[in-house]
């Protein structure tokens, strides 16, 4: 009873809104980006939850529909223009007649089925404003790919109901799940404090390095920033950096496996979005464990593994995330994911975890996932979208699910004007 007691809680604090609308608003027009091409209309609008969308349809429009699944979370407060960054990432869709719409979701922080809600009212939203498309595909980016998953999972509808979605593209996504996803950046915290000792700083008061921050510091990212830089000198040309700070700057490098680049974004992802994601959404509850974890890479794994923080997950914790943001594999439209093989934010690692889960649930011949030489993770190159788009398009369309080994020559044949084709044999 505790534990389902807990459970419902936290559900509460995933799912809930901070506001609700009784009377959203009307859509007004806004001026689309530039990217978006001319004569491209977009309306900015608010759903009975709260959450902003905004809303695209070329003026080539091919009555086609693409529901935008945003990554992050971002954590701050949503505003009416958040998806207009989002828009003029992937506007290649737009400018070749696919009409778009993305959500804020209701509130910042972590919530995968919130957000998963939020994209599906997004699309009924859409429906309702400018009719059925002849087809309506969902995207998701990053943690918008989990949140794709999700929402694929929850709301792609049935053959007796009627579909609402005819496919799916993931890009870069953390399909992996919630429980499988943030563990490596624990471990960056502990692994960060035992060589720098300065998040929590030793006039701080403690707290434990899985909680990411106390809800009441006032620590902000330029303030992080300048932690890393005293410590490992991450911000200056290597021949500017101590001894010390490359010494701890290579150990901390080499055991997480954290590219030097990334260090910071992972550390903010470490402690922002963490405070949110355990002190507001799992009450507290840590969902993190690295109590039988052997580190290795340092210039002393013995001394690194007897002194780190160590701290063992609440079985509650991992059930919360687990119940909010894995994913069963349950899928019954066409799904492709596109993924970079050098992400530096996302592994591709987690494609085979999302091919192990949908095999897992019998549901393979729905999956096909291709990956790119490419080392950026918000955005890939333009051909690689639009092979992706052209590819899903066409399984829709002969019911044949399109070969890996094909996206290069597809890509190298219709989109090369796009960009650069960058597609991998598997």
């Amino acid at each position: 009873m505790r534990m389902l007691a807990a459970l419902v809680l936290g559900m509460v604090a995933l799912l809930a809104p901070e506001a609700v609308r009784a009377d959203p608003p009307e859509p007004r027009r806004i001026d689309c980006p530039a990217t978006a091409g001319r004569g491209t209309r977009c309306v900015s609008g608010q759903d009975e939850n709260g959450a902003w969308y905004v809303a695209a349809i070329p003026p080539n429009w091919n009555r086609r529909l693409i529901v935008h699944a945003h990554g992050g979370p971002r954590t701050g407060a949503p505003e009416a223009t958040d998806p207009l960054e989002d828009l003029d990432r992937f506007s290649v869709m737009v400018r070749h007649g696919y009409a778009w719409i993305g959500s804020t979701y209701r509130r910042g922080g972590y919530g995968v089925r919130m957000a998963a809600e939020d994209t599906d009212n997004s699309r009924r939203i859409f429906w309702s404003l400018y009719g059925r498309p002849e087809r309506t595909l969902l995207h998701g980016q990053s943690w918008g790919g989990n949140v794709a998953a999700k929402a694929s999972e929850l709301y792609a509808g049935s053959a007796v109901s009627g579909w609402n979605y005819d496919g799916v593209l993931i890009t870069n996504g953390i399909v992996s799940g919630g429980t499988r996803a943030y563990g490596f950046r624990a471990d960056l915290r502990a692994v960060y404090q035992y060589y720098c000792a300065n998040h929590p700083a030793a006039d701080e008061s403690a707290y434990p390095v899985w909680q990411g921050l106390p809800l009441d510091s006032r620590i902000t990212r330029a303030d992080l920033r300048r932690r890393i830089e005293t410590c490992t000198g991450v911000d200056r040309p290597a021949d500017r950096r101590s001894a010390e700070q490359a010494a701890r700057l290579r150990d901390i490098l080499a055991v997480t496996g954290v590219a030097e680049g990334q260090l910071v974004s992972h550390m903010n992802w470490a402690t922002f979005l963490f405070q949110d994601l355990v002190l507001l959404r799992l009450d507290g509850r840590n969902p993190f464990d690295n109590s039988a974890t052997v580190y290795s890479g340092s210039s002393d794994d013995a001394a690194l593994n007897a002194g780190v923080q160590r701290f063992s997950a609440d079985p509650e914790g991992v059930a919360l995330l687990a119940y909010d943001a894995d994913l069963t594999g349950q899928i019954t439209r066409p799904t492709l994911t596109l993924h970079a093989l050098h992400d530096p934010t996302v592994s591709v690692s987690a494609e085979a975890i999302y091919a192990a889960t949908v095999a897992a649930a019998g549901r393979s011949q729905w999956l096909v996932q291709v990956v790119t030489d490419e080392s950026d993770h918000s955005k890939l190159s333009d051909a690689s979208y639009m092979t992706a788009l052209d590819a899903l398009e066409g399984w829709i369309d002969r019911g044949l699910a399109p070969d890996p080994a094909s996206f290069q020559t597809r890509c190298r044949t219709n989109w090369i004007r796009q960009g650069p084709c960058l597609f991998i044999a598997p």
